[in-house]
């Protein structure tokens, strides 16, 4: 994997870039897709590439190693050729569900066992195996193994937590760099900043993460319920200390604000299920605002969805015709939703590197913070 620096905003961190993988170049900032178990919920991989445009998707090893499981995705020839994606996919290690299983696992400094939220069966994930099954996966990027800390965290616990995540990154290294890639393309292994909202303890912790010297980094542990001003000094404190010839990547974030002020400190990927699951609910991510297409205000309002949506996603259906599916409880509803939103997200981090590139990111940055947080 290659990074290339293309500009950074006068007035901020933002940054343009370029991330070159074995299956095909990623412009950032970006957004990524979530395909948990092999699918981003409601859409057509082909939508995907060609109506928004996607660079990159990303998988969920926890849920695609309890289903299908690893024999039926090695067999396929890796999950590229198992949900027909020739694009780059990353895939997290698995730690943010065991973080969610909190009354259905154990975690020891070996690692973590956790029960399967399927059948009950109990599974163990060290860190050398957890890059095993990504490494059967087969994504271009894979995450290493950590733990992921609740909010609000004792301190002393996210110490030990930050520690304990360190421990296995060497881990983590030790054994991804003994093993051959699989499926003839490279892989790459991201390490992952942890630290709670301590400031010590991310910087600590940055500073360790960027010793190890991979070809890109992550920040976890936001977007775990802090307010978004904890999760932007946490953010700011963490890209003063990685490397800026490398990627950075804030895991699970967020709404599209929380993605255009991270990109103002110098974040570069992000991904969240926002998009798709507050699509699937009616609630829609505009130019102008947030909009409940649920509400009667929309009944005989036949404007598009969005006014700028022609840039993005297709305007042929008026905010009427959604409701209508909705009130319907009809399927194509959900999926009108769920490209309109990914169209939105994706139209926004290319905008935002359109602005960046030619020097109007900043007051861009500040208008549409404002009217992102309208509800329509």
């Amino acid at each position: 994997m290659k990074f290339t620096l293309k500009k950074t905003d006068p007035q901020s961190q933002a940054r343009a870039g370029v991330i070159e993988t074995d299956h095909g170049i990623i412009e950032t900032p970006i957004f990524m897709p979530v395909g948990t178990a092999g699918t981003v919920k409601g859409v057509h991989q082909h939508e995907i590439e060609n109506d928004i445009k996607a660079h990159i998707i990303l998988g969920n090893t926890y849920h695609l190693y309890l289903r299908p499981k690893m024999d039926v995705i090695e067999a396929a020839g890796g999950l590229h050729k198992f949900m027909n994606w020739e694009k780059p996919i990353l895939t997290d290690s698995g730690g943010f569900q065991v973080y969610s299983l909190s009354g259905r696992r154990k975690i020891t400094e070996e690692g973590v066992r956790f029960k399967s939220h399927i059948d009950g069966s109990y599974h163990f994930f060290s860190p050398e195996y957890a890059m095993d099954v990504q490494r059967t996966i087969g994504a271009d990027i894979i995450m290493a193994f950590d733990e992921c800390t609740p909010y609000p965290c004792d301190y002393h616990y996210a110490k030990r937590s930050m520690k304990m995540t360190h421990r296995w990154l060497k881990r983590c290294c030790e054994h991804f760099d003994s093993t051959p890639d699989k499926y003839g393309f490279k892989q790459t292994l991201f390490p992952i900043v942890q630290g709670s909202t301590y400031t010590d303890l991310r910087k600590e912790s940055a500073e360790a993460i960027a010793s190890f010297g991979r070809e890109g980094n992550a920040i976890g542990g936001l977007s775990v319920g802090e307010p978004a001003d904890e999760m932007y000094a946490m953010t700011e404190i963490v890209t003063a200390v990685l490397p800026k010839d490398k990627p950075r990547y804030l895991m699970g974030v967020g709404t599209p604000s929380n993605i255009l002020e991270n990109i103002a400190l110098g974040i570069d990927m992000f991904d969240c299920v926002m998009p798709t699951r507050n699509a699937r609910n009616g609630m829609l991510f505009t130019s102008e605002g947030t909009i409940n297409i649920k509400n009667q205000k929309w009944r005989t309002d036949f404007s598009p969805i969005d006014p700028n949506g022609e840039s993005y996603v297709d305007s042929a259906y008026t905010k009427a015709y959604l409701r209508h599916l909705f009130a319907a409880n009809e399927l194509l509803g959900k999926q009108i939703a769920t490209l309109h939103n990914l169209g939105f997200y994706l139209w926004l981090v290319k905008e935002a590197r359109r602005r960046i590139l030619d020097g109007t990111f900043y007051d861009w940055k500040e208008m549409m913070v404002k009217k992102l947080s309208l509800r329509l």
